[in-house]
């Protein structure tokens, strides 16, 4: 694992190290010319589980921008093909389910699955976490996983969907079932949490990717617990992000198992501070769509980022969500030096 003493890890400690870490999420993927050479010819989810491609594709961004942190190169539906559910990414639409999951019968069905199976499947993960933090050296690798809900929601509505009417309802409808379906993907995230700090990850980042869609109330009662139970029992730092979860940004906490919360663009970081208390990191959060502003405009907002941040115990720099494929990788490497104190 990494230096205890790297900024990003003693930033999720509390700490203020002499300069804001930064790293990007999606800074791996499809915004590098690298990237995409590379994956010719290979599907996304054999990519993520071909342990020489996975770590090349999470060190590409490391080498160019120089961030204090590596993502690990994967896809949130990776833990579920692990257990052994049929799930293909279709291009220009994303993850897509053979049989989805909107009875009680399907939720038995899927549950029955032991999640020790994401563990023992895993080794492809292993061998490319250990591969990566091989050359990262001192500098940390985040570990990812996908919350349960957002898990879920993938599961009941059979792929991607903008309001999550299935999932939603379901919640109200059969909330034994709905349970019993979060609890079985918080132990899924779990155990692919596990493999990939048995493989030498320092940190993990839970990904709630459309927390967003729920109510304040129904996001208390039937997501967060779940989310906690994913990240209780990691034994490193542990960063909460979800999507549009400005409205009850506190309970992102977790009950204080979080040791980061991320904010999306949508709140500035001073406001999230203050809603998270004293006692937590934040992470993030300049908008993705100032990557493509006029410099002067992007760097003005950068630095507003860094001032709201002083307002937290610690603050990581990050977006308010991922890179957009399109964007220019020069203009990354300039926000990290930005970051950084660097003459840009």
């Amino acid at each position: 694992m990494a230096a205890a003493d790297a900024p990003l890890l003693r930033a999720l400690r509390g700490d203020r190290p002499e300069r804001t870490p930064v790293w990007f999420m999606r800074q791996a993927g499809r915004s590098l010319p690298e990237y995409r050479e590379l994956r010719v010819g290979t599907r996304m989810l054999d990519a993520c589980l071909t342990p020489d491609l996975a770590a090349e594709i999470t060190l590409q961004p490391v080498r160019r921008h120089g961030v204090d942190a590596g993502i690990f190169f994967s896809d949130i539906v990776i833990p579920l093909r692990l257990a052994g559910i049929e799930v293909e990414i279709q291009p220009g639409r994303g993850p897509v389910f053979a049989d989805p999951v909107r009875s009680a019968a399907d939720v038995a069905r899927v549950t029955a699955i032991d999640p020790e199976r994401v563990a023992e499947a895993a080794g492809p993960v292993r061998e490319a976490v250990r591969l990566v933090t091989a050359e990262l050296g001192d500098t940390p690798l985040i570990g990812f996983a996908g919350a349960p809900f957002t898990l879920a929601a993938y599961l009941v509505e059979g792929g991607p969907s903008k309001e999550h009417l299935r999932a939603r309802a379901m919640m109200h409808a059969d909330p034994r079932a709905w349970h019993r379906l979060a609890e079985w993907l918080a132990a899924v995230s779990a155990a692919f949490l596990r493999a990939q700090i048995e493989g030498g990850a320092s940190a993990v980042q839970l990904f709630d990717s459309w927390a967003g869609s729920l109510s304040t109330a129904d996001y208390r009662a039937f997501a967060a617990p779940h989310s906690r139970a994913a990240l209780e029992d990691v034994t490193v730092p542990r960063i909460h992000f979800g999507v549009g979860t400005g409205p009850f940004l506190d309970a992102m906490r977790l009950d204080g198992v979080a040791d980061a919360v991320g904010a999306d663009w949508r709140m500035p970081l001073n406001e999230a501070a203050a809603l998270l208390g004293r006692d937590v990191t934040v992470q993030g959060n300049l908008d993705p769509a100032l990557l493509t502003a006029p410099a002067d405009v992007l760097f003005a907002a950068v630095d507003d980022v860094l001032a709201r941040g002083r307002a937290a115990r610690a603050h990581i720099f990050n977006l308010g969500h991922g890179v957009p494929p399109e964007t220019d990788p020069d203009v990354l490497s300039r926000i990290v030096a930005r970051v950084h104190g660097e003459a840009v």
